[in-house]
């Protein structure tokens, strides 16, 4: 009997949860630990999600340590706004061209094995650009790019571990966690790369905080990270859908396109915008030898930080409210956000040689009601796509906003700029980058319509997500103890 049993067992797959306690020996019974569907403790679920957010936080710190000293590193290279908007261009260029191929590693093999080379690739090259001289703005774009590698690598992957971690309204709760790193790590980088240049008095210092930090993020990752078993934690149906179309995520995504415009622009020209508004009204004085005046990086940092934490909290709390009431809730907040922003970020850019205080007013509500859709988006994405595909559907979304959206503002904004000044007078310095940057309200308004037509399929597409099952693993029914139950086709497969 017990020779019968050891030959068929195996055959089949591991006992369901309800069959209770495995007997060992004759008469005596011994509790086994259930093991979470991820494979992964609760524990170490949390600490996980710690460390992913650690990890984003400095990436977007290191992101934005740049625009933090761009007007040093415009007077130490002598370079004009459109040279200046291409050391963001090139970067997002980089991070965009390689998310589809992190994004199909990430659904096929180990992501935290990835993640950890991308990272200590993304600190070597962020060390080496900063020791790069006057007469080598063309090595900064360079490593400026090569930084997109390793932020790839982290970007397209992160978001689908702790989907595979958590599920409902915990998965909300943790990627809201986790992108409040995002206005946090951007705030940090404007006042940390700003600060550190006037300290040390040179721009270079500042690229050389993070990389220390992403060497420890990489010991992190490798020794608290465990990989969970992708989709394992979503319940999948008893009957199966072999297709599903997704109308939801493209025009999700299309809206967090506008986003990434708006804030990409934002994020290399605001600082630089409220200085020259100084200097225009005469309140600062022109920048004649490095370090320029850091205290519109400071501010704006400061800003971004406080904004970020309120949009995204406020975005999250919203949403579970509006869902008591409508299942559009996440597309119809976004919009919101979107449509909100518009006229406060118009009001900022036109009150800037008027006001300063109402400038920076006008800047924290616009950046409060942009910052809302950070963790809804991703919420979205991940329960309209099924589990073995979200990380191929991060790097789209992820090429998609970036190719349209901060990929070409920052340099466009730049472009447009040069083009509208008519000469070098401080005035002109201003009034150009003012009237360029009124693309961005524009921008934020078509987001927002994209947002409100996500809306009429929302409802469709989670449900065709939710009740998908891969043909090739449909459930079938075996006798497994006695009584007939159901297990997947691949476990009784040899």
């Amino acid at each position: 009997m017990s020779q019968t049993e050891a030959d068929t067992t195996p055959f089949f797959s591991d006992d369901n949860e309800e069959e209770g306690p495995i007997k060992n020996g004759v008469g005596s019974t011994q509790p086994e630990e259930e093991e979470p569907a991820s494979g992964v403790s609760d524990r170490r679920a949390k600490l996980t999600v710690i460390v992913l957010c650690y990890i984003n936080l400095l990436n977007y710190m290191d992101r934005f340590t740049v625009a933090g000293v761009l007007p040093d590193i415009e007077h130490f290279f002598s370079i004009s706004d459109g040279k200046s908007g291409l050391l963001q261009t090139v970067f997002i260029c980089s991070y965009m061209f390689l998310a589809p191929l992190f994004g199909y590693l990430g659904d096929r093999y180990n992501r935290k094995l990835i993640m950890c080379v991308g990272i200590f690739f993304w600190s070597i090259v962020t060390l080496a650009s900063s020791f790069i001289g006057k007469d080598h703005f063309w090595a900064l774009l360079l490593t400026r790019g090569l930084v997109g590698v390793g932020e790839a690598s982290y970007s397209t992957i992160a978001p689908t571990v702790i989907a595979d971690l958590f599920i409902k309204e915990k998965r909300t709760n943790m990627l809201s966690i986790f992108y409040f790193a995002i206005p946090v790590g951007s705030g940090l980088g404007y006042i940390v790369g700003s600060k550190v240049d006037n300290m040390a008095e040179d721009w270079h210092w500042a690229l050389r905080v993070t990389p220390g930090l992403g060497i420890v993020a990489v010991f992190l990752l490798f020794f608290v990270v465990h990989e969970p078993k992708r989709g394992a934690i979503e319940a999948h149906p008893e009957h199966t859908l072999h297709r599903t179309s997704c109308p939801s995520f493209i025009l999700s995504t299309f809206g967090f396109t506008a986003v990434a415009f708006v804030t990409g622009s934002l994020a290399l020209w605001a600082p630089a915008f409220l200085f020259r508004a100084g200097v225009f009204t005469g309140v600062k004085l022109p920048c004649f030898k490095a370090p320029c005046d850091d205290s519109d990086s400071l501010i704006f940092g400061t800003i971004t930080v406080v904004t970020g934490i309120l949009g995204v909290a406020s975005g999250v709390q919203a949403s579970k409210m509006l869902r008591i009431r409508t299942p559009r809730a996440d597309p119809l907040v976004c919009a919101a956000g979107l449509l909100l922003a518009a006229p406060f970020l118009y009001l900022s850019i036109m009150f800037a040689q008027a006001s300063t205080v109402a400038t920076y007013v006008f800047i924290f509500l616009g950046e409060t009601f942009l910052s809302m859709n950070w963790a809804i988006v991703a919420d979205i994405l991940l329960y309209v796509v099924i589990p073995t595909r979200r990380s191929t559907a991060e790097a789209f979304q992820i090429v998609l906003s970036h190719l349209l959206g901060d990929a070409i503002s920052p340099y466009l904004i730049g472009v447009v700029s040069d083009s509208i000044k008519e000469s070098d007078s401080y005035m002109w310095e201003f009034r150009s980058l003012q009237l360029s940057l009124l693309l961005c309200t524009f921008v934020a308004v078509g987001g927002g319509a994209f947002f409100l037509a996500t809306a009429l399929f929302i409802e469709k597409d989670r449900d065709l997500a939710e009740n998908y099952v891969a043909s090739d693993d449909a459930p079938i029914i075996v006798p497994q103890r006695g009584r007939s139950t159901m297990v997947p086709v691949s476990s009784v497969l040899i």
